[in-house]
């Protein structure tokens, strides 16, 4: 039979008298850290966190990764943009996108290709631009005009501006009358 330590603690009188004194000199342990220890331990720290920042992997599309002073520009022209994102829902829902947008997940923008207009420079997006420079390629290959790609997240990181979609609260059903 197993217990959890809770139950231990109820049913053992001695055992929970032995885990309060082993708590206790664990945080009076805790409380005799000094200032520069602490200092010691986040500076051990800081490397850990470093090592775990976003590194990009290599850029092997055709399609330009676009910089947000380039995206700024395109939407500085909004009747000539056509904007594609390629993410999931969730991925919109999670990172946010920009304002107006045609969304079309990578894996359906070959059968998509006839509701695309051939008359706007398009800006596809994803989070970190990655799959959209494969859309990017794709659409090229099929004579579309393409400007680049940019990741909605990587936007956001340089200082631009997305829109967070808010899904809707879910129904609550009316109080029997």
């Amino acid at each position: 039979m197993t217990t959890s330590p809770l139950s231990l603690s109820l049913r053992a009188p001695s055992l929970s008298t032995a885990l309060l004194a082993g708590l206790s000199a664990v945080l009076l342990t805790a409380a005799a850290v000094t200032p520069a220890t602490a200092q010691a331990q986040e500076a051990a720290a800081a490397p850990a966190a470093a090592a775990s920042a976003y590194v990009a992997p290599p850029w092997t599309y055709r399609t330009r990764q676009l910089s947000r002073n380039d995206v700024d520009k395109l939407l500085g022209q909004p009747q000539k943009l056509l904007i594609i994102d390629v993410r999931r829902p969730d991925e919109l829902s999670k990172h946010g996108g920009f304002p107006i947008y045609l969304s079309v997940q990578i894996k359906d923008l070959p059968e998509a290709l006839a509701y695309i207009p051939r008359d706007r420079t398009i800006l596809t997006v994803s989070n970190r631009a990655h799959r959209a420079g494969a859309a990017g390629d794709l659409l090229s290959s099929k004579g579309y005009k393409v400007a680049g790609a940019i990741g909605s997240v990587d936007y956001a990181e340089a200082g631009g501006s997305i829109a967070r979609i808010v899904p809707p609260a879910p129904a609550v059903p009316a109080a029997p009358k």
